[in-house]
Protein backbone atom coordinates (compact mmCIF):
# COMPACT_ATOMS: atom_id res chain seq x y z
CA UNK A 1 0.00 0.00 0.00
CA UNK A 2 2.80 2.39 0.93
CA UNK A 3 4.63 1.54 -2.30
CA UNK A 4 1.50 2.31 -4.33
CA UNK A 5 1.11 5.62 -2.55
CA UNK A 6 4.73 6.47 -3.26
CA UNK A 7 4.26 5.72 -6.95
CA UNK A 8 1.13 7.90 -7.14
CA UNK A 9 2.98 10.75 -5.46
CA UNK A 10 5.90 10.57 -7.84
CA UNK A 11 7.35 14.02 -8.21
CA UNK A 12 6.93 15.67 -11.59
CA UNK A 13 10.27 16.63 -13.15
CA UNK A 14 11.15 20.30 -13.45
CA UNK A 15 11.21 19.97 -17.22
CA UNK A 16 7.63 18.69 -17.20
CA UNK A 17 6.56 21.59 -14.98
CA UNK A 18 8.17 24.05 -17.40
CA UNK A 19 6.50 22.28 -20.31
CA UNK A 20 3.07 22.35 -18.68
CA UNK A 21 3.05 26.08 -18.11
CA UNK A 22 4.76 27.13 -21.34
CA UNK A 23 2.67 24.94 -23.65
CA UNK A 24 -0.54 26.12 -22.00
CA UNK A 25 0.59 29.76 -22.17
CA UNK A 26 1.52 29.48 -25.85
CA UNK A 27 -1.83 28.00 -26.87
CA UNK A 28 -3.62 30.62 -24.78
CA UNK A 29 -1.66 33.41 -26.50
CA UNK A 30 -2.62 31.97 -29.87
CA UNK A 31 -6.26 31.80 -28.86
CA UNK A 32 -6.25 35.42 -27.68
CA UNK A 33 -4.61 36.44 -30.98
CA UNK A 34 -7.41 34.90 -33.02
CA UNK A 35 -5.78 31.53 -33.57
CA UNK A 36 -2.64 32.45 -35.49
CA UNK A 37 0.61 34.27 -34.82
CA UNK A 38 4.26 34.15 -35.79
CA UNK A 39 6.08 31.65 -33.61
CA UNK A 40 8.75 34.21 -32.73
CA UNK A 41 6.06 36.61 -31.55
CA UNK A 42 4.48 33.93 -29.37
CA UNK A 43 7.87 33.26 -27.78
CA UNK A 44 8.46 36.97 -27.24
CA UNK A 45 5.05 37.35 -25.60
CA UNK A 46 5.81 34.44 -23.28
CA UNK A 47 9.17 35.94 -22.33
CA UNK A 48 7.54 39.28 -21.53
CA UNK A 49 4.68 37.93 -19.43
CA UNK A 50 5.68 34.67 -17.73
CA UNK A 51 8.42 35.75 -15.32
CA UNK A 52 10.89 32.87 -15.74
CA UNK A 53 13.26 32.09 -12.86
CA UNK A 54 17.03 31.62 -12.93
CA UNK A 55 16.77 27.87 -13.53
CA UNK A 56 14.42 28.35 -16.48
CA UNK A 57 16.60 31.10 -17.97
CA UNK A 58 19.78 29.01 -17.82
CA UNK A 59 21.62 28.94 -21.16
CA UNK A 60 23.02 25.59 -22.26
CA UNK A 61 26.69 25.99 -23.08
CA UNK A 62 26.56 23.31 -25.80
CA UNK A 63 23.73 24.82 -27.88
CA UNK A 64 23.47 28.41 -26.66
CA UNK A 65 19.73 27.94 -26.14
CA UNK A 66 17.76 28.88 -23.05
CA UNK A 67 16.41 26.00 -20.93
CA UNK A 68 12.74 26.97 -21.02
CA UNK A 69 12.85 27.46 -24.79
CA UNK A 70 14.49 24.06 -25.31
CA UNK A 71 11.93 22.35 -23.12
CA UNK A 72 9.10 24.24 -24.79
CA UNK A 73 10.21 23.38 -28.34
CA UNK A 74 10.65 19.74 -27.31
CA UNK A 75 7.02 19.48 -26.19
CA UNK A 76 5.52 21.54 -29.02
CA UNK A 77 6.28 18.49 -31.16
CA UNK A 78 3.83 16.55 -28.97
CA UNK A 79 1.24 19.28 -29.64
CA UNK A 80 1.81 19.20 -33.39
CA UNK A 81 1.51 15.41 -33.59
CA UNK A 82 -1.55 15.58 -31.31
CA UNK A 83 -3.23 17.99 -33.72
CA UNK A 84 -3.39 20.89 -31.24
CA UNK A 85 -0.91 23.10 -33.11
CA UNK A 86 0.12 23.65 -36.72
CA UNK A 87 3.38 25.25 -37.80
CA UNK A 88 3.98 26.54 -41.31
CA UNK A 89 6.86 28.74 -42.43
CA UNK A 90 7.22 30.49 -39.09
CA UNK A 91 3.49 30.89 -38.49
CA UNK A 92 1.76 28.98 -35.70
CA UNK A 93 -1.92 28.07 -35.83
CA UNK A 94 -4.14 26.91 -32.96
CA UNK A 95 -6.49 24.16 -34.13
CA UNK A 96 -10.03 23.56 -32.87
CA UNK A 97 -8.69 20.54 -31.00
CA UNK A 98 -6.02 22.70 -29.40
CA UNK A 99 -8.54 25.30 -28.29
CA UNK A 100 -10.70 22.60 -26.75
CA UNK A 101 -7.66 21.10 -25.00
CA UNK A 102 -7.09 24.43 -23.20
CA UNK A 103 -10.14 23.60 -21.11
CA UNK A 104 -8.17 20.75 -19.50
CA UNK A 105 -5.65 23.06 -17.83
CA UNK A 106 -1.84 22.94 -18.12
CA UNK A 107 -1.18 19.51 -16.59
CA UNK A 108 -3.92 17.51 -18.32
CA UNK A 109 -3.34 19.29 -21.62
CA UNK A 110 0.30 18.20 -21.70
CA UNK A 111 -0.63 14.67 -20.64
CA UNK A 112 -3.10 14.40 -23.51
CA UNK A 113 -0.64 15.87 -26.02
CA UNK A 114 2.06 13.40 -24.94
CA UNK A 115 -0.42 10.51 -25.06
CA UNK A 116 -1.46 11.43 -28.59
CA UNK A 117 2.17 11.85 -29.61
CA UNK A 118 2.89 8.32 -28.39
CA UNK A 119 -0.08 7.00 -30.35
CA UNK A 120 1.29 8.70 -33.46
CA UNK A 121 4.76 7.38 -32.68
CA UNK A 122 3.40 3.85 -32.30
CA UNK A 123 1.78 4.11 -35.72
CA UNK A 124 5.21 4.98 -37.07
CA UNK A 125 6.51 1.83 -35.35
CA UNK A 126 8.74 3.81 -33.03
CA UNK A 127 7.01 3.04 -29.76
CA UNK A 128 8.42 4.68 -26.66
CA UNK A 129 8.18 2.26 -23.74
CA UNK A 130 8.93 4.59 -20.84
CA UNK A 131 7.66 8.04 -19.90
CA UNK A 132 10.72 10.35 -20.06
CA UNK A 133 10.50 11.97 -16.63
CA UNK A 134 14.19 12.95 -16.48
CA UNK A 135 15.30 16.52 -17.08
CA UNK A 136 15.55 17.33 -20.77
CA UNK A 137 19.32 17.80 -20.39
CA UNK A 138 19.67 14.04 -19.88
CA UNK A 139 19.59 12.40 -23.27
CA UNK A 140 18.03 8.96 -23.52
CA UNK A 141 17.50 6.81 -26.57
CA UNK A 142 13.75 7.40 -26.30
CA UNK A 143 14.16 11.18 -26.46
CA UNK A 144 16.89 11.40 -29.07
CA UNK A 145 14.71 11.72 -32.18
CA UNK A 146 12.32 14.22 -30.61
CA UNK A 147 15.16 16.30 -29.16
CA UNK A 148 16.87 16.41 -32.56
CA UNK A 149 13.66 17.64 -34.17
CA UNK A 150 13.17 20.28 -31.45
CA UNK A 151 16.77 21.48 -31.75
CA UNK A 152 16.53 21.73 -35.53
CA UNK A 153 13.33 23.74 -35.20
CA UNK A 154 15.09 26.23 -32.90
CA UNK A 155 17.95 26.69 -35.37
CA UNK A 156 15.53 27.15 -38.26
CA UNK A 157 13.49 29.66 -36.28
CA UNK A 158 16.61 31.64 -35.34
CA UNK A 159 17.78 31.66 -38.95
CA UNK A 160 14.41 32.87 -40.22
CA UNK A 161 14.31 35.62 -37.58
CA UNK A 162 17.76 36.78 -38.67
CA UNK A 163 16.67 36.93 -42.31
CA UNK A 164 13.49 38.76 -41.30
CA UNK A 165 15.49 41.43 -39.44
CA UNK A 166 17.91 41.78 -42.35
CA UNK A 167 15.10 42.38 -44.84
CA UNK A 168 13.23 44.68 -42.44
CA UNK A 169 16.27 46.98 -42.41
CA UNK A 170 16.02 47.46 -46.18
CA UNK A 171 14.22 50.51 -47.52
CA UNK A 172 11.21 50.02 -49.83
CA UNK A 173 13.21 50.55 -53.02
CA UNK A 174 15.91 48.07 -51.94
CA UNK A 175 13.23 45.46 -51.29
CA UNK A 176 11.64 46.26 -54.65
CA UNK A 177 15.01 45.68 -56.35
CA UNK A 178 15.32 42.35 -54.51
CA UNK A 179 11.96 41.28 -55.93
CA UNK A 180 13.09 42.19 -59.45
CA UNK A 181 16.32 40.19 -58.96
CA UNK A 182 14.32 37.19 -57.75
CA UNK A 183 12.00 37.28 -60.76
CA UNK A 184 15.03 37.51 -63.07
CA UNK A 185 16.61 34.52 -61.32
CA UNK A 186 13.35 32.62 -61.84
CA UNK A 187 13.70 33.12 -65.60
CA UNK A 188 11.45 36.15 -66.18
CA UNK A 189 12.52 39.14 -68.25
CA UNK A 190 12.25 42.44 -66.41
CA UNK A 191 10.88 45.24 -68.62
CA UNK A 192 10.26 47.90 -66.02
CA UNK A 193 11.18 48.70 -62.41
CA UNK A 194 9.61 51.78 -60.88
CA UNK A 195 11.82 54.70 -59.92
CA UNK A 196 11.20 56.75 -56.81
CA UNK A 197 7.91 58.61 -56.82
CA UNK A 198 4.37 57.74 -57.84
CA UNK A 199 4.23 54.48 -59.76
CA UNK A 200 0.55 54.23 -60.60
CA UNK A 201 0.28 51.00 -58.62
CA UNK A 202 2.83 49.17 -60.77
CA UNK A 203 6.30 48.52 -59.35
CA UNK A 204 7.62 45.92 -61.79
CA UNK A 205 6.56 44.64 -65.20
CA UNK A 206 7.93 41.32 -66.40
CA UNK A 207 7.48 38.98 -69.36
CA UNK A 208 8.21 35.37 -70.16
CA UNK A 209 10.24 36.31 -73.25
CA UNK A 210 12.92 38.96 -73.91
CA UNK A 211 10.77 41.12 -76.22
CA UNK A 212 7.56 40.90 -74.24
CA UNK A 213 5.53 39.70 -77.21
CA UNK A 214 4.17 36.61 -75.49
CA UNK A 215 1.40 36.56 -72.94
CA UNK A 216 1.09 37.02 -70.08
CA UNK A 217 2.28 40.42 -69.03
CA UNK A 218 3.17 40.19 -65.36
CA UNK A 219 2.20 43.17 -63.21
CA UNK A 220 3.98 43.24 -59.86
CA UNK A 221 3.08 45.29 -56.81
CA UNK A 222 5.65 45.37 -53.98
CA UNK A 223 4.97 46.52 -50.42
CA UNK A 224 7.71 46.64 -47.82
CA UNK A 225 5.65 46.26 -44.64
CA UNK A 226 7.50 43.82 -42.37
CA UNK A 227 5.23 44.42 -39.38
CA UNK A 228 1.89 44.78 -41.13
CA UNK A 229 -0.62 42.80 -43.14
CA UNK A 230 -1.72 43.62 -46.67
CA UNK A 231 -5.41 44.50 -46.84
CA UNK A 232 -8.07 43.51 -49.38
CA UNK A 233 -8.04 47.13 -50.65
CA UNK A 234 -4.39 46.67 -51.67
CA UNK A 235 -5.34 43.59 -53.68
CA UNK A 236 -8.18 45.46 -55.37
CA UNK A 237 -5.80 48.26 -56.37
CA UNK A 238 -3.46 45.75 -57.99
CA UNK A 239 -6.39 44.22 -59.85
CA UNK A 240 -7.29 47.68 -61.17
CA UNK A 241 -3.88 48.04 -62.84
CA UNK A 242 -4.31 44.80 -64.80
CA UNK A 243 -5.82 46.27 -67.99
CA UNK A 244 -5.26 43.36 -70.38
CA UNK A 245 -7.39 40.25 -69.99
CA UNK A 246 -4.22 38.13 -70.16
CA UNK A 247 -2.41 40.06 -67.41
CA UNK A 248 -1.20 38.16 -64.36
CA UNK A 249 -0.71 39.98 -61.07
CA UNK A 250 1.85 39.27 -58.38
CA UNK A 251 1.71 40.97 -54.99
CA UNK A 252 4.90 40.70 -52.94
CA UNK A 253 5.17 41.83 -49.33
CA UNK A 254 7.88 41.60 -46.69
CA UNK A 255 5.08 41.03 -44.18
CA UNK A 256 1.90 39.00 -44.47
CA UNK A 257 -1.58 39.07 -45.99
CA UNK A 258 -4.77 39.52 -44.01
CA UNK A 259 -7.46 36.86 -44.34
CA UNK A 260 -9.56 39.36 -46.29
CA UNK A 261 -6.68 39.91 -48.71
CA UNK A 262 -6.36 36.17 -49.25
CA UNK A 263 -10.09 35.89 -49.92
CA UNK A 264 -10.00 38.89 -52.29
CA UNK A 265 -7.21 37.30 -54.34
CA UNK A 266 -9.06 33.98 -54.55
CA UNK A 267 -12.32 35.64 -55.55
CA UNK A 268 -10.79 37.96 -58.18
CA UNK A 269 -11.68 37.31 -61.82
CA UNK A 270 -8.00 37.81 -62.65
CA UNK A 271 -5.05 35.66 -61.67
CA UNK A 272 -3.30 37.25 -58.69
CA UNK A 273 -0.44 35.44 -56.99
CA UNK A 274 0.44 36.39 -53.40
CA UNK A 275 3.99 36.16 -52.05
CA UNK A 276 4.50 36.88 -48.34
CA UNK A 277 7.76 37.03 -46.40
CA UNK A 278 8.09 33.28 -45.90
CA UNK A 279 7.28 32.52 -49.54
CA UNK A 280 9.74 35.19 -50.69
CA UNK A 281 12.53 33.62 -48.60
CA UNK A 282 11.68 30.14 -49.90
CA UNK A 283 11.91 31.37 -53.50
CA UNK A 284 15.13 33.29 -52.80
CA UNK A 285 16.70 30.11 -51.45
CA UNK A 286 15.45 28.01 -54.36
CA UNK A 287 16.77 30.35 -57.09
CA UNK A 288 19.80 31.70 -55.22
CA UNK A 289 22.18 29.70 -57.46
CA UNK A 290 20.92 31.59 -60.53
CA UNK A 291 21.99 34.99 -59.17
CA UNK A 292 25.24 36.85 -59.73
CA UNK A 293 27.49 37.52 -56.76
CA UNK A 294 26.32 41.13 -56.72
CA UNK A 295 22.67 40.02 -56.65
CA UNK A 296 23.31 37.43 -53.94
CA UNK A 297 24.81 40.19 -51.78
CA UNK A 298 21.33 41.73 -51.47
CA UNK A 299 20.46 38.81 -49.17
CA UNK A 300 23.52 36.59 -48.75
CA UNK A 301 22.80 33.07 -47.54
CA UNK A 302 25.05 30.31 -46.26
CA UNK A 303 23.69 26.75 -46.22
CA UNK A 304 24.33 24.60 -43.13
CA UNK A 305 23.29 20.96 -43.00
CA UNK A 306 21.89 19.23 -39.91
CA UNK A 307 20.83 15.67 -39.28
CA UNK A 308 17.12 15.56 -40.05
CA UNK A 309 14.47 12.91 -40.58
CA UNK A 310 12.33 11.54 -43.39
CA UNK A 311 9.03 12.29 -41.56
Amino acid sequence: MNNLKAINMKKTSRSKLIAQKTIYAALKILKDAGGEMRGSEVMQKMEETMGFDEYELHVYEKTGHTRWKSVFHFYTIDCVKAGFLRKQKGMWYLTDEGEKALELGPEKLLELATKKYREWDARQKKIKEDDPEDDIEVETSEEKSQKQEALLEQYESSALDGIRDYIADKNPYEFQDMVAVLLKAMGYHIAYVSAKGRDGGVDIIAYTDPLGVKSPRIIVQVKHRPQNSISSDDIQRLSGTMRRHTDVGIFVTSGSFSNYALMEARAADKHIELIDFESFVDLWQKYYHNMSDEEKAMLPLHPIYFLGSLE
